[in-house]
């Protein structure tokens, strides 16, 4: 490095403080109302009307967290407590599904395959059913499927049974 490129120390701690100073308040007006961002779902033409129907019969709260839905805004995606329950309607359908030994649950009589990434919380997606509905949980609930309770009765309502 040249001397002509080099800062003096005083410049560093006079501009380091500043621009910190900036950093944080920008960082701190981009976060006051955001919401996590998902990726949407491109379902069909047919699963989406189902995802539609889906979004508006969706709980306001879950156990006790408000609905506070990702951004982007969308009929095919939602979330309550800032992310820490994440809905998408219109998820392709998972390959684990085709895995004999992959493990399920049953929640109000809507089955749901569960998968566990080793980077987060557990992930459920509906089975036999014309749109897949996929849950993500944060990992406070890593052995909790109490949440999927709240899905079942508006799954069961708005999107029919694969026969």
């Amino acid at each position: 490095m040249t001397s002509s490129a080099r800062r003096s120390p005083r410049s560093i701690s006079v501009l380091g403080p500043s621009a910190a100073v900036l950093v944080l308040a920008a960082a701190g007006c981009s976060l006051i109302g955001a919401s996590p961002s998902v990726e949407v779902p491109t379902p069909s033409s047919e699963a989406a009307a189902y995802c539609e129907a889906l979004h508006e019969e969706l709980p306001k709260t879950v156990l006790d967290r408000e609905r506070s839905d990702p951004s982007p805004e969308s009929d095919l995606t939602a979330g309550w407590g800032d992310g820490a329950i994440v809905l998408r309607c219109g998820v392709p359908r998972p390959a684990e599904m085709d895995d004999p030994q992959a493990q399920g649950v049953e929640a109000d009589g809507v089955k749901w395959l569960l998968e566990e990434p080793g980077d987060s919380g557990p992930r459920f997606t509906t089975t036999y059913r014309k749109a897949y509905v996929e849950v993500t949980l944060s990992p406070e609930f890593a052995h909790d499927i109490t949440p999927l309770a709240a899905f079942a009765g508006p799954v069961a309502k708005t999107v029919p049974d694969r026969l």
